[in-house]
């Protein structure tokens, strides 16, 4: 039996000399404890060496997909003609017994003979010492890494990180030297400050003009595309309220002017270099959220592959940690996006329609940066088409019709009001509704007789509750009067109360009677209620007396019995 063993300097074939010594796997570790026990298990029969770092690698990276490289079926047919070959990948067994018919065998005692080959390796093979095994294997495993991961000097993202972060440092600098120009010049000449609004057509004006006195005849169509404008500045010119300023002040002005545009110009040629490193290294980024965003976030991540690892809820607020932490600790609100707000999706949409369209752009973003820093394809499809299902997604949010292709707004469907009464042409089925003033329902209005009864109804009781309480005051005293008059003239009380007690009947049939007769005119109606009032307060007068007798008579018993 022959065993194949891969080292990083070439392969080796191995001989066993004694093959009952694998039946025991569990003690076939103690075989190779030292050199002298390893040499008596198995023998180096050839030994196949790499040409240089690319063979190697090219070697090893075949192995590894379980595919023979062709300086190895050469080694192997040269050697194994009739030989059983023990390998460590049972896949590419498989691949030799195909190809070359050479039987193959991996099981647990080929892995555990591997185990003591690889340990006792430096003693077996002859001019393989440690101290260049260890190298060799060191170079090979960077060769495979990059292989394996693509590794590109085109690749370098640190590019990136410098470009966007002195593109920054620019746009400030800048911007101080042309407010500096400003302020320096607004001593000469204020009203250019109001007049050219640009910072870089400003320092353009100062650096032609110089003096204000020169302006009326200079041409400022090259600078200045607006005529109106220019007509404005030559008016200022003439009527200025600037101080006067003298040759040596104007020419270092104009240097300052000189740093402006320069600034300006190398700007702009760093922009495009970031915008052609940006479509190398990150095209499917840059088509999401453009150039200087995908930079930002880039550089805010640390690397392309650094930011292939974060998920699409880190790169929503990538940039807004403050922010974060601050609403973490306040329990408020945590915010909803951070670099990602100045993409031109996010700008396209409502304010509110921004949290939801930052969530799936940044999902698609996430999906685009791992396919930039780690896939194969160098196109930009996917983040094309990330885009186009972003724009549908916004459209719909905002409840748009959609054309043939997103956001254009041609061959929308026309919609029409459904009307189910008219037909194809212009007329309607069923003619048009009109007012129909007979299906209304009137309430019956009542009668005069049945509105003045419950009127006067009413206003008698009103009458008898307000006349009551000087009545009942009335008739108190009297019954005090009447009690003294009958204690004195006991027989003429129990005369007159039989009489008030049968005038008392009268007058209550009486309006027992006048209640009863209905219809009655009105002027005579007007003369029974009077007359009902004085008689309802006589009844009230001899009731009270009544009473007032009655209870005398039972004192006048009392006393009697006593």
């Amino acid at each position: 039996m022959l065993v194949l063993f891969e080292t990083p300097a070439g392969f080796a074939l191995f001989k066993v000399l004694n093959e009952g010594k694998l039946s025991k796997v569990e003690d076939l570790w103690q075989e190779f404890t030292t050199p002298d026990l390893a040499r008596k298990v198995v023998e180096l029969k050839a030994f196949n060496k790499f040409e240089n770092t690319s063979d190697a690698l090219s070697a090893a990276t075949l192995i590894l997909d379980s595919k023979p490289s062709k300086g190895l079926r050469k080694f192997l047919q040269k050697h194994c003609d009739g030989e059983t070959l023990a390998v460590a990948d049972s896949k590419l067994g498989n691949v030799i017994k195909e190809k070359l018919k050479i039987d193959c065998v991996h099981n647990s005692a080929v892995m555990e003979l591997m185990r003591g080959l690889r340990n006792q390796l430096s003693e077996l093979i002859s001019g393989l010492g440690t101290q260049d095994l260890g190298p060799m294997s060191l170079g090979l495993s960077h060769s495979l890494s990059r292989y394996k991961l693509k590794f590109s000097p085109e690749k370098v993202d640190t590019m990136i990180i410098q470009a966007i972060g002195l593109l920054d440092d620019l746009d400030k600098e800048l911007n101080t030297y042309a407010m500096r120009v400003r302020e320096w010049y607004g001593w000469h000449f204020p009203e250019l400050t109001k007049i050219v609004a640009d910072n870089i057509q400003y320092a353009k004006v100062v650096k032609l003009m110089g003096n204000r006195t020169n302006a009326v005849n200079l041409d400022f169509s090259e600078i200045l595309t607006d005529d109106d404008v220019e007509a404005q500045l030559k008016e200022a010119a003439v009527i200025s309220m600037g101080t006067e300023v003298n040759d040596l002040d104007l020419s270092n002005i104009r240097e300052l002017c000189d740093q402006v545009l320069s600034l300006s110009e190398y700007r702009a040629q760093l922009y495009d270099y970031l915008k052609s490193r940006m479509n190398t290294i990150a095209p499917n980024l840059t088509a999401l959220v453009g150039e200087l965003v995908g930079a930002r976030l880039i550089s805010h991540g640390g690397s392309l592959l650094n930011l292939a690892k974060q998920p699409g809820s880190t790169i929503q607020i990538l940039g807004a940690e403050k922010a974060l932490f601050r609403a973490l600790k306040t329990k408020h609100a945590t915010p909803k996006y951070g670099l990602i707000y100045h993409a031109s999706l996010i700008g396209q949409a409502a304010p509110k329609h921004k949290g939801k369209i930052s969530r799936s752009l940044a999902s698609k973003a996430a999906l685009a940066i791992r396919y930039d820093a780690l896939g194969d394809g160098e196109d930009n499809s996917i983040g094309l088409e990330s885009r186009l299902k972003l724009e549908t997604r916004l459209r719909v949010l905002e409840g748009k019709e959609l054309g043939r292709s997103a956001g254009s707004t041609k061959g929308k469907p026309k919609i029409e009001v459904y009307e189910k009464d008219r037909k194809n042409g212009a007329g309607l089925i069923t003619p048009a509704k009109t007012y129909n003033p007979s299906a209304d329902l009137v309430l019956a209005q009542p009668t005069e007789e049945t509105t003045k009864k419950p009127e006067t109804a009413s206003k008698k009781r009103k009458h008898e509750d307000v006349e009551t309480a000087p009545s009942v005051e009335t008739t108190g005293d009297a019954v005090q009067e009447d009690g003294k008059k009958k204690k004195k003239k006991k027989s003429k009380d129990s005369e007159e109360i039989p009489a008030a007690d049968a005038s008392g009947d009268k007058k209550k049939k009486k309006k027992s009677k006048e209640i009863e007769e209905p219809g009655a005119a009105t002027a005579e109606g007007e003369k029974k209620k009077k007359k009902k009032k004085s008689d309802a307060q006589d009844e009230e007068v001899v009731a009270m007396e009544t009473e007032s007798g009655k209870k005398d008579k039972k004192k006048k018993k009392k006393q009697a019995d006593q």
